[in-house]
């Protein structure tokens, strides 16, 4: 027997239909009206952020150029033409001259006839004044410097790899600029030539160009730290290689070493002296634990104006009080995570469990007891967690903070960036504050299974 629709369930279907259609279709319009509003927003934001400007005044050659530097070195071959004098030094240091110029670079006793054999088929061949250099696909460019400026002639066309520096005044061309690859660069004006050869790696990391260690092989120097024949009749060789290491004045792995520590220890006091002093202000600002609302309101309001203030306008305000520092810094991570932490271990204490608590009462348990017996142990995952996830993230806030001169490795971080030549010394630093942050996650993550998991 088949069923049939009445004209009043039909309506009521009808109903419904139309029902959904329409809240469908409220829903759709209020989609639609949070997808503008976005849209508008971020159009607002292109131009209020000035990015089109930005985007054209972008110089992406220059990042690939810092980003190069600080995974290479470069060989600078230099002759002097209004002060004569011809040498071949790592990154142009005096420090770090050669006596006898490498393989790639040959010259005669007065530096008159110089050719320099830049790789990839590129060549550099001085004459006595004249510069003229080749390529596998480049016809001669012959360059002449001279008191008025330099005269540049063309085999060919010009390439795009060429730059040519104009004084409008004298109307007279005064630089050559040649970088046919990154690698390779020639540069020529009235009062020197020089020219860049890069090379991959960090130079002088493990030992100085001056030190009688530079330049051995690996297996060289495993042999000679087992040698009885001493370099230093003062101590063996094995404490010559550590000490030369250490005290590398190029890359001042002594200094970054206690640099590191700084930031550890600025990290670490003021993560646990915030962590001790807001769990006591914690408890006094829980209702469950301070029935005077007077006293819950002032401690709220006084975690609300410690976290309010960021960090880095606290390092700023202890700079100048104190001076600069790791002290600073660690008053800084102090300040703002007693907000943080008191008002986080607040809330967690007003969320316990009461019949655990109303337990250990039970028992006979004094006051004391009945906190170290029926609420620490509910709260210490929380206080744990949350105290070891703001020292690792402290570590990062460290440096931050020491770049603003509370010392430590953001400092030196800061030091060599300034310097706009050092970009390997920066990644070094880098990748060691990575480490850094990486170790202290690691041993938090145990810390935290230790005391929580037992």
């Amino acid at each position: 027997m088949t069923a049939t629709t009445t004209p009043y369930d039909r309506d009521a279907l009808l109903d419904r239909h139309a029902g959904a259609v329409r809240h469908t279709v409220r829903g759709s319009r209020a989609a639609i009206a949070c997808l503008m509003l976005v849209l508008a927003y971020l159009i607002y934001a292109w131009f209020a952020f000035d990015i089109p400007r930005l985007i054209a005044t972008a110089e992406p050659q220059r990042a690939v150029l810092l980003a190069t530097d600080s995974v290479v070195h470069k060989v600078h071959v230099t002759k002097g033409l209004r002060n004569p004098g011809f040498e071949v030094a790592v990154e142009g240091e005096r420090t770090a001259t050669y006596e006898t110029p490498p393989p790639w670079v040959e010259a005669d006793a007065n530096a008159e006839q110089v050719f320099i054999d830049l790789g990839d088929g590129y060549t550099v061949s001085i004459d006595g004044t004249q510069v003229t250099m080749t390529g596998p696909e480049t016809e001669p460019i012959r360059v002449t410097p001279g008191e008025d400026g330099v005269s540049i002639a063309y085999s060919g066309d010009k390439p795009d790899w060429v730059r040519e520096g104009y004084n409008v005044q004298t109307e007279s061309l005064v630089k050559f600029d040649a970088r046919p690859t990154i690698d390779k660069r020639v540069q020529v004006t009235r009062s020197k030539i020089e020219v860049h050869r890069y090379f991959f790696g960090w130079e002088h990391f493990f030992f100085p160009f001056d030190s009688e260690l530079h330049g051995r092989s690996p297996g060289d120097l495993v042999d000679l730290a087992f040698s009885d024949e001493r370099l230093d009749p003062e101590q063996s060789n094995l404490s010559l290689m550590f000490d030369t290491f250490w005290h590398n004045k190029e890359w001042q792995h002594r200094a970054v070493a206690i640099a590191l520590l700084e930031t550890v220890l600025m990290a670490v006091l003021g993560t646990f002296t915030a962590a001790f002093v807001g769990l006591p202000l914690a408890f006094a600002a829980a209702h469950t634990f301070n029935k005077v609302g007077v006293v819950r309101f002032a401690l709220r309001r006084l975690f609300d104006f410690l976290r309010g203030i960021d960090m880095l306008i606290w390092s700023l305000i202890f700079i100048r009080a104190f001076g600069l520092g790791p002290l600073t810094g660690a008053l800084a991570i102090a300040f703002t995570d007693t907000g943080t932490l008191g008002k986080l271990f607040s809330e967690a204490l007003e969320n316990i469990d009461k019949n655990q608590v109303e337990g250990v009462q039970a028992t006979g348990a004094n006051r004391w007891q009945r906190y170290r017996f029926g609420v620490i142990p509910q709260i210490l995952p929380v206080f744990v967690s949350q105290g070891l996830y703001y020292l690792e993230s402290n570590m990062r806030s460290a440096t931050v903070i020491g770049a603003l001169g509370a010392g430590g490795i953001g400092l030196m971080l800061v030091e060599t960036m300034r310097t706009s030549r050092d970009w390997e010394n920066t990644l070094y630093i880098i990748i060691l504050t990575i480490l850094l942050v990486v170790a202290m996650d690691a041993v938090s993550g145990w810390l935290r299974r230790r005391l929580i998991q037992g």
